[in-house]
């Protein structure tokens, strides 16, 4: 497991947010991506850009004092993000590690009054961790989104991960966007 406060304690220096992910209006998420400099997670070494997936502040499980029902990483018949087993401390290969691609399902969220809400990994890499904490403690993902009820943890390829943030918005972008969401209502 990740560090006290969640990998995303870890001095993220970039939080970027996909809005309205395929096509589901106001189901955003957050990237949290960490510097470039060489940081350790658990057992692993990395001198990549480590990507912290959370629930961004405008989606649906974060208004409305919505409440948690349950969360399913079973993704399907045959994939579990829970059988995800990384091992060793390459900095490039992650032995064990499932590739993700950006609409890859992570886990699929039900809320007491009947929704059910996909997180999408947003973000092509190698999934190095999903956080078990939360299925016991749903409520660290609407308390601590950003830090302790973060969803997963997501490696890109080396050689990508300088431009993974090309495809999201910067914060004041998705400000704007939400700006636009609260005038067009």
């Amino acid at each position: 497991p990740a560090a006290a406060g969640g990998p995303a304690a870890a001095a993220a220096t970039a939080a970027c947010a996909f809005a309205d992910v395929k096509g589901r209006p106001r189901e955003d998420f957050c990237v949290l991506q960490h510097s470039n400099r060489r940081i350790q997670y658990s057992n692993y070494n990395s001198c990549c850009r480590i990507c912290v997936i959370t629930l961004a502040e405008a989606h649906p499980l974060l208004q409305n004092g919505k409440a948690i029902k349950s969360i399913n990483y079973q993704i399907s018949a045959n994939c579990s993000r829970l059988q995800n087993k990384v091992s060793g401390k390459s900095k490039r290969v992650w032995p064990g590690a499932q590739f993700l691609t950006e609409f890859a399902p992570l886990c699929r969220i039900s809320s007491s009054d009947g929704e059910e809400y996909t997180i999408y990994s947003c973000i092509r890499g190698r999934l190095i961790e999903v956080n078990e904490n939360i299925l016991n403690n749903p409520a660290l993902l609407q308390e601590k989104p950003s830090t302790e009820g973060y969803i997963a943890v997501v490696l890109p390829k080396f050689e990508e991960s300088k431009s993974i943030t090309q495809g999201l918005l910067t914060q004041k972008e998705y400000e704007e966007v939400l700006l636009k969401r609260l005038n067009s209502s």
